[in-house]
């Protein structure tokens, strides 16, 4: 995991509305900045905050949700104000996840293309993807949407001219910069190497959520028959991988 910047950051503590306040600390997909988030994240879970309802992190920002019967939105602006935002600390380890992918095919329809445009085989497109451990940056956009950093620079794609419109659930994909799984069936501009069983939300299951901005995750190619299998298992709410032991 990377350290947090020993340079300040220049944060910006912004009410949003009368039940939210944002806590903004850059302006760029970057992992100092974010690992600066999940330490504030966790700074002010620690603080049990009367009237906090929620904490949402993000790339850059930190969105902190309130109950205004519960706690005046001044108040909570005061108190957030006396943390030391511009040297958050360090993040708690995230937890390691290793999550299964068939590549190619009637998987990944974009596979051969990323490939073409960079003059590399599937194969090798395969190898690069797997490669790194990604680090999640956020969950959001839909839930279980898990946003991974860490992507080889050798695999950075722009997105599609044209998104399209339906693109499955389980999903793993790339854009620009970035990483990504894809929960629900969604619409989608990214490039679309593999599918996982992987149900990263469910709804029936406790937490509903798998993965949690700070998680690690690595990737695992698994063949179809093998996909089909544990697709299975993952239907029945089997949430089919857990962490690594510490």
């Amino acid at each position: 995991m990377s350290e947090p910047a020993s340079e300040p950051f220049r944060p910006r503590v912004v009410p949003v509305g009368d039940s939210a306040v944002l806590l903004e600390l850059g302006e760029t997909i970057d992992p100092l900045i974010n690992a600066a988030v999940l330490a504030l994240d966790a700074e002010i879970r620690s603080l049990e905050l009367e009237g906090v309802i929620e904490l949402v992190p993000t790339y850059r920002s930190l969105l902190v949700h309130y109950d205004p019967e519960r706690i005046d939105g001044r108040v909570l602006l005061a108190r957030l104000s006396k943390l030391d935002l511009e040297h958050p600390g360090t993040p708690p380890e995230g937890r390691l996840w290793t999550v299964p992918v068939a590549y190619g095919g009637e998987f990944g329809i974009d596979l051969e293309a990323v490939a073409r445009r960079h003059g590399l085989r599937a194969e090798e497109v395969v190898q690069l993807h797997t490669g790194p451990t990604y680090r999640v940056y956020m969950v959001g956009f839909v839930p279980g949407f898990t946003y991974l950093g860490g992507l080889d620079p050798r695999l950075y794609t722009p997105r599609l001219d044209d998104p399209r419109p339906r693109t499955p659930a389980g999903s793993v994909s790339i854009g620009g910069i970035q990483a990504g799984i894809a929960s629900l069936e969604i619409p989608s501009g990214w490039h679309l190497l593999g599918r996982t069983p992987v149900r990263t939300f469910d709804p029936e299951r406790t937490p509903p959520l798998l993965l949690e901005p700070g998680d690690r995750v690595r990737f695992v190619p698994i063949d179809p028959a093998t996909f089909d299998e544990l697709d299975r298992r993952a239907a029945a709410h089997d949430p089919l991988i857990a962490p690594e032991p510490a």
